[in-house]
C-alpha cells in the first residue's frame, strides 16, 4: 500500500470534540447466534477520499452524514486515542450508526514498550465499551512497515504472550480481542501469523480474518486462504471483506479473484457467524469509475446476498 493503515491512523486529525454519551447497547453484540449489522472500516473511506482530493473526517459531521447515506448501520473506525472515541459518540447517535468493533494498533513484541501499548488499547476499549463496542481488532506492529526485517523467535514469543494478556484483560470487560494481519506477518512461512494463533489461548485471542491480505500475502492463493480457514475457522469472530480483479483491488465489493461463496460455505460448516466489515479500498491501479457512496451501496448489496446463509 502507498500508505499503510497504521500510518493512516497516525495521520488522521481528531474529530470535533464532543461529550461522551453512552449509546444503547444491543444485548446480542457479544452473541455468536445473531449476526451484527454489516460495518465498514474507516480505512476504506480514507482511500476513496484521498483519491478524490479530500480528507476523511476533516468535516466530521459531513463525513458521517455521507457514511450514513450508504445504508450502512455500523462503523468500524481506526482509533489511536480516547479523544477520538469521545468525539465519535454524538456523531454516531446523530446518524443512528452503531460501533460494535474498532481497529487499534499495538506494539507487543518489545518487553519495554508492550505494557504501555496494552494500557493504551485498554483505555480506548473501555471508552468504546460505553458506545456498544464489543470487538477490539488489533494488528501488532512490525519492526518497521518499510523494512524487510522480520521479528525473531524471541520477539514472536514476547508478542504472543502480550497478545494473550491483552485478550485476557478485554475478556474481563466482556469484550473480545480479534487478531488481525496484513501481508508482512505471512513472510517466512507465515511464522508470525501462525505463532500468534498456535501459541495463544482461543478463550482470549480470536481471529479477524482479513480475507484479501491473507490471499495477497500468500501469493494470491485461494488454497492458502482456505487452509487458514480450516485451521482456525472456529476462532474467526470478524471478517474484513475486500475483493480484487486480476489481483488489483476493485472499487466495488463483488465477484472477483476470491471465491467468497466458498468461504461462506466453510463458515457455515464451522457454525461461526463472524462480524462482517467491508473494507473495499482503492489503490494506485484501481479503476476510477464511481464514488465512495455508490461503491459502498453496491458492495453492501453484494455482501447481504453472498453472506445470506449466515443471516446477513
Amino acid at each position: 500500500m502507498s500508505q499503510t493503515r497504521r500510518s493512516f491512523l497516525g495521520s488522521v486529525t481528531g474529530v470535533a470534540a464532543g461529550v461522551l454519551m453512552p449509546l444503547t447497547v444491543d444485548s446480542s453484540v457479544a452473541s455468536p447466534t445473531k449476526l451484527l449489522p454489516v460495518s465498514c472500516n474507516s480505512y476504506t473511506w480514507f482511500t476513496f477520499y484521498r483519491r478524490a482530493g479530500k480528507r476523511w473526517m476533516d468535516d466530521p459531521d459531513d463525513s458521517m452524514r455521507e457514511y450514513a447515506s450508504t445504508g450502512l448501520k455500523s462503523y468500524e473506525p481506526g482509533v489511536t486515542d480516547v479523544q477520538t472515541i469521545e468525539a465519535l459518540g454524538p456523531l454516531l447517535r446523530r446518524y443512528a450508526i452503531g460501533m460494535p468493533s474498532l481497529y487499534v494498533g499495538s506494539t507487543l513484541h518489545q518487553p519495554d514498550t508492550a505494557p504501555q501499548s496494552i494500557d493504551s488499547v485498554m483505555k480506548i476499549a473501555l471508552a468504546a465499551k460505553a458506545l456498544g463496542t464489543r470487538i477490539i481488532v488489533t494488528n501488532p506492529s512490525p519492526i518497521r512497515w518499510d523494512s524487510p526485517e522480520d521479528k525473531d523467535d524471541a520477539a514472536l514469543t514476547v508478542q504472543a504472550s502480550n497478545l494473550e494478556k491483552l485478550g485476557s484483560l478485554l475478556k474481563e470487560q466482556g469484550m473480545t480481542l480479534a487478531y488481525h494481519n496484513h501481508d508482512i506477518e505471512l513472510r517466512q512461512g507465515a511464522r508470525e501469523f501462525h505463532h500468534m494463533m498456535a501459541s495463544t489461548d482461543p478463550r482470549y485471542v480470536s481471529l479477524c480474518l482479513d480475507v484479501h491480505w491473507l490471499y495477497r500475502g500468500t501469493g494470491n492463493s485461494q488454497v492458502a486462504l482456505m487452509d487458514v480457514v480450516r485451521l482456525y475457522g472456529k476462532r474467526i469472530t470478524e471478517l474484513h471483506l475486500r475483493q480484487s480483479i486480476n489481483y488489483v483491488w476493485s472499487e466495488v465489493f463483488g465477484k472477483g479473484d476470491i471465491d467468497y461463496e466458498k468461504l461462506v460455505a466453510a463458515l457455515v460448516n464451522f457454525k461461526v457467524r463472524p462480524h462482517l466489515v467491508m473494507e473495499q479500498c482503492v489503490e494506485e491501479k484501481t479503476a476510477n469509475t464511481t464514488d465512495v457512496v455508490s461503491a459502498q451501496r453496491q458492495g453492501l448489496k453484494y455482501v447481504t446476498e453472498v453472506f445470506a446463509e449466515l443471516g446477513a
